[in-house]
């Protein structure tokens, strides 16, 4: 086997393009989600439809400008992969592993496709090294056929839900939100991004759009209780409002089944309502008031993955 670090991958290939690789992992759920950026779109949506071709341990791929999330299984899956036909992929993800602190990728691409996983992907920003089973496997180009294993630091996927931190006087809770995760700087912590979730807008005790606000990070183990206490305060610091409240979720898809996901957008829901089922998807809620900012908390957690879906009234697209 050669290994390889970025920078060696690098002095062997010249500079390529991949912008960014992170792996979360949820072992709770056998699940993975893999982030990926590139200089241009079109690779990454080339990429996206050849893995989801090969299938192995891909679930899912989005894509969103120049980022891909894809959605795996843990675990090692056999691959349709070759030269890219009608049911093959041209790129594929064999495996995803945890060893410790660490989790590995396995991978295959043949042509083009393989200088993306042998020269390109490795020398992205959050790779720490670069597995090759064989000399030959960094021959790239033409119509060779390449693997590799990439090694990553573990991170695990980490949501919060904000809703109820303004008044009909002052403040908005997403341009709260986005501070707090703006002023975030915790080793070991990255923020993804915020997301607008619109409620049911005819809750009479809103403000006015009724509109909750997500925050999602990837995060070291050994960096979630800090990132908890930080969002923590920081809302309660900085909000206008009583009725603040504040959810956390630990994994990746929480809630997908949730029947809440439509009531939240669709009905008048109590704090009851919305403590009960936090409590059947093992969803904290960290504010200290207990009141009705606690619903739409729950709801913009359970959206908080859902795209521009999430922006909008239940059942309306784009």
């Amino acid at each position: 086997m050669i290994i390889l670090t970025p920078d060696g991958v690098k002095q062997r290939f010249g500079p390529l393009f991949s912008k960014k690789f992170l792996v979360m992992v949820d072992e709770r759920a056998g699940r993975a989600e893999i982030l990926e950026q590139c200089h241009a779109r079109g690779t990454i949506e080339w990429d996206a439809m050849n893995r989801s071709r090969a299938g192995g341990a891909v679930a899912a791929c989005a894509v969103e400008g120049i980022s891909m999330t894809m959605q795996a299984r843990l675990g090692h899956h056999p691959v349709n992969f070759g030269a890219a036909a009608g049911t093959i992929g041209g790129q594929a993800l064999e495996a995803v592993e945890v060893k410790g602190d660490e989790v590995i990728t396995t991978w295959a691409g043949i042509a083009g496709a393989g200088v993306g996983i042998a020269a390109c992907l490795p020398q992205a920003p959050g790779v720490i090294r670069a597995e090759y089973p064989a000399e030959e496997d960094l021959k790239v180009g033409g119509a060779r056929t390449n693997h590799v294993r990439i090694v990553s630091p573990r991170y695990e996927k980490i949501s919060f839900g904000i809703d109820d931190t303004d008044t009909r006087q002052e403040g908005a809770t997403w341009v709260m939100a986005l501070k707090c995760a703006e002023a975030c700087h915790i080793e070991g912590v990255e923020f993804l991004t915020m997301r607008l979730v619109q409620l049911n807008p005819a809750v009479p005790s809103k403000t006015t759009n009724c509109v909750g606000s997500a925050l999602t990070f990837a995060a070291r183990p050994e960096s979630i209780s800090a990132l908890r206490e930080f969002v923590c305060t920081f809302v309660e610091d900085h909000t206008f409002s009583k009725d603040t409240g504040i959810a956390f979720s630990r994994g990746i898809g929480t809630g997908q089944e949730s029947p809440f996901m439509k009531a939240i957008k669709t009905e008048i829901l109590t704090v009851e309502n919305a403590q009960e089922e936090a409590e059947r998807l093992g969803i904290e809620y960290l504010d200290h008031n207990g009141r009705k900012g606690r619903i739409g908390a729950l709801g913009a957690v359970l959206w908080a993955d859902r795209g521009i879906e999430a922006a909008g009234l239940y059942g309306e697209h784009l």
